[in-house]
C-alpha cells in the first residue's frame, strides 16, 4: 500500500489532503507541531478509511528537524510514495516589523525544509514504481506582495524549484507538482497576523481547505507541473500577469495597509 508524508498535517489544507489520501487506502504519516491534534487526526483516519496513520510531532523551525523525520522514517523501515510539502506560514505587515529570526524561522519552514525533505527522500522515491512530490506554493507566488513581502518571494521559489525539479526528473517514476492556492478558510491569517481589513477582503474568496486539497491531489496524480486552485484565483492570476507591476503592488498594498 502506498505511504504519504505530509507536513503540516494537523490543521487547514494539510489536513484536508490527508483525508483526501486516505480516502483512497493510502497510508499516511502526519507530521505537526502539535502531538494532541495530530493524535486524534491519525486515529480518527485510521477509524474512517481503514488505513494506517502514524504521526510525529516536531517543529519544523529547528534546524534538527528533517534529520528527526528521517530518523522517525527508518525506525518505521516504511518505504515513502508521495511527499506533500505542505507546511508553510507567512508574517504580515513590514519586513521591519519582525526579528531575523522570525523571518529565518519562516524562511526554514517555507523553503528549507520541503528542499532538505525532497533531498533526503528522492533516492527512496526514484526506487517506487511511481512517486510523487506535492509542494503547496500560493498565488503569491506570481507577484511581489508589499505587507507579505518574504512569504510571497517564499512562494516563488517553491513555484519554480517545483517546475525545474519535475523537469530534471521527467524521465524518471517522480512527478512534481505544485499547487498554488489563494485565499483559504485556514488559520493563515491569525498565524500570519493579518490585518483586520485583509481578512475581510480574503473571506469574500475563501475556498475550502477540502475543495483545495481535491483538486491538488488530482493535480498530483495527473502529473500536473503546476495548478492554480479555483476559478477565481486563476483569474487574478492572469490580471497579474496583464497589468503593470506597479499598480500590482499597489493594490496588495492597500489590502495589507502599508
Amino acid at each position: 500500500m502506498p505511504i504519504a508524508l505530509i507536513t503540516g498535517a494537523s490543521k487547514g489544507i494539510g489536513k484536508a489532503i490527508a483525508e483526501e489520501l486516505a480516502g483512497r487506502k493510502i497510508d499516511l504519516l502526519l507530521i505537526a507541531r502539535t502531538e494532541e491534534l495530530l493524535k486524534t487526526i491519525a486515529e480518527d483516519l485510521h477509524t474512517k478509511y481503514a488505513i494506517q496513520a502514524d504521526h510525529l510531532a516536531v517543529d519544523l523551525s529547528k534546524d534538527d528537524a528533517v534529520e528527526q523525520i528521517m530518523h522517525w522514517c527508518e525506525n518505521k523501515k516504511k518505504d515513502i510514495s508521495i511527499l506533500v510539502n505542505n507546511a508553510g506560514y507567512g508574517l504580515s505587515g513590514s519586513f521591519e516589523k519582525y526579528s531575523i529570526t522570525e523571518q529565518r524561522d519562516m524562511m526554514l519552514v517555507n523553503m528549507q525544509v520541503p528542499v532538505q525533505l525532497t533531498h533526503a527522500l528522492l533516492p527512496s522515491l526514484r526506487k517506487q514504481s511511481q512517486a510523487y512530490i506535492l509542494n503547496i506554493a500560493s498565488t503569491a507566488a506570481y507577484q511581489a506582495v508589499p505587507g507579505l513581502s518574504l512569504y510571497a518571494a517564499s512562494k516563488a521559489f517553491i513555484l519554480n524549484f517545483s517546475r525545474g525539479l519535475n523537469y530534471e526528473l521527467r524521465d524518471s517514476t517522480v512527478s512534481v507538482t505544485a499547487i498554488c492556492p489563494g485565499a483559504t478558510a485556514t488559520d493563515f491569517p491569525k498565524r500570519a497576523m493579518v490585518s483586520a481589513k485583509a481578512t475581510k477582503a480574503a473571506e469574500k474568496v475563501n475556498m475550502s481547505p477540502e475543495n483545495v486539497a481535491k483538486i491538488a491531489v488530482k493535480a498530483m496524480f495527473d502529473k500536473k507541473t503546476e495548478m492554480i486552485a479555483g476559478f477565481f484565483n486563476k483569474l487574478t492570476v492572469f490580471f497579474v500577469w496583464l497589468l503593470p507591476k506597479k499598480i500590482v503592488e499597489k493594490i496588495a498594498a492597500g489590502i495589507y495597509e502599508l
